[in-house]
């Protein structure tokens, strides 16, 4: 699907022209491999999720598809749940703070910080984690949700 790609990218340039940020680590050397996750939670806590801009990608022949760009504020020990990216390619811009990550493919957490941004696609399965006691993470994510209706449309 180029339109979706070409959508994507424009999303991507947007953000790499707004602040230069670098992208973000990935699992340590050694660490790569199968996390079945089994006790990732599956509900957002103190975690606020709101749509700023969103494009209909109907005029791009993306039919039932949106480009959406979110902000998200976790606070101190606060939890964005268990999501899959099989259908829905996002880049999140870190802008405050730090936050965690627990990926299927990463034995270990890996810790995303202010100025960092981590692209999510492809048969990733996640939850992050606001491992902080004081400070909040707050968090851009640039997304293509699924049409609506599907369950992967959420965090």
């Amino acid at each position: 699907m180029k339109p979706l790609k070409t959508a994507v990218a424009a999303c991507v340039a947007a953000i790499a022209l707004s602040a230069a940020p670098a992208f973000a680590g990935e699992c340590p050397a050694g660490e790569t491999g199968a996390n079945a996750l089994s006790d990732a939670p599956t509900m957002p806590s103190r975690v606020t999720d709101d749509v700023i801009a969103s494009i209909d990608l109907q005029n791009y022949s993306v039919p039932g598809r949106n480009l959406r760009m979110r902000r998200l504020v976790v606070q101190p020990g606060g939890v964005v749940p268990l999501h899959s990216h099989g259908e829905r390619p996002a880049n999140i811009y870190v802008v405050k703070g730090q936050i965690t990550e627990y990926r299927s493919t990463c034995r270990v957490g890996i810790t995303h910080r202010a100025g960092e941004v981590v692209a999510e696609q492809g048969q990733l399965s996640h939850w992050w984690r606001n491992n902080s006691s004081w400070r909040s993470a707050v968090l851009i994510s640039a997304d293509v949700p699924p049409p609506a209706g599907n369950a992967d449309g959420g965090m």
